[in-house]
């Protein structure tokens, strides 16, 4: 049976690539529904891109360019496609009216967030949208190498079941966020992120990066004693140790541990 996630088919059309209509996401950050008015099962960021496969009743059916993930988004979202330069490096950052902290903001922009930076003034990145301090953008062309420190700058930052920014994220969502910033594929939710990446024999020793799964739940190794992950305990981006959070996780009856797994470079 096909996955309906990564399924191109709206329920009534299917993904054409000769027609498939190129857009991007133009609010902060959207919600990626299952059916309209639905639940989320993921959020997609400003900038990224989507391909538009149906449209119905004020939402618009997409699959995201970056990982395959379809669902449907609510039409303002979409804008004309842009070819994004840079990737907001920062937890987060604003777009400014002018190239002035203080005269005002037009949004409000998370972490892995894509822009066009179309020139520079006075310390600025000069977008179609506004203004962005150049300090807190990173080109595209340059991947960071390590994505534990990426997950630590939203340390803090709340869990929020199916998010992907700074408002609100969760363990897969943190997961997929600091590998993206790194230059690697990865997909959205914790099983098929279990079943991306090869699984290292049992009793492997942790090492800085590795992913270590439970069933919906997907944590990264910082080191060999302690992880990085967005958790409905804190209900937080929170560190804690790799021996307290499988006891912990046993003692609640979540289910077993599943596995290390070595996201590829």
């Amino acid at each position: 049976m096909s996955d309906r996630r990564l399924t191109p088919f709206s329920g009534r059309v299917m993904l054409d690539p000769s027609r498939q209509e190129p857009a991007r996401i133009g609010l902060p950050v959207c919600d990626l529904c299952p059916e309209p008015g639905a639940l989320r099962d993921r959020q997609v960021l400003f900038g990224a891109e989507v391909g538009v496969i149906d449209r119905r009743g004020g939402w618009a059916f997409v699959q995201a360019r970056a990982d395959g993930y379809c669902g449907w988004v609510v039409e303002p979202a979409l804008s004309p496609p842009v070819p994004a330069t840079h990737v907001v490096s920062a937890p987060a950052t604003h777009v400014y009216r002018e190239a002035s902290i203080k005269r005002g903001e037009v949004m409000r922009l998370s972490l892995g967030a894509r822009v066009a930076v179309t020139g520079a003034e006075g310390g600025f990145a000069v977008t179609p949208e506004g203004f962005i301090p150049a300090q807190h953008l990173r080109p595209l062309g340059q991947p960071e190498t390590d994505p534990v420190a990426v997950a630590e700058r939203l340390l803090g930052t709340p869990y929020l079941w199916g998010g992907n920014s700074r408002d609100g994220i969760d363990c897969s969502g943190l997961v997929q966020l600091a590998l993206a910033l790194c230059g690697r594929a990865c997909p959205g939710d914790s099983d098929l992120q279990a079943a991306a990446f090869p699984r290292l024999p049992e009793g492997t020793r942790p090492e800085r990066g590795d992913l270590l799964f439970w069933k919906g739940h997907v944590a990264m190794a910082c080191d060999a004693e302690r992880l990085i992950h967005a958790n409905g305990h804190t209900m937080s981006v929170a560190h804690e140790g790799i021996a307290a959070c499988h006891a912990r996780i046993a003692a609640a009856g979540e289910g077993p541990f599943l596995g290390i797994s070595r996201p590829g470079g």
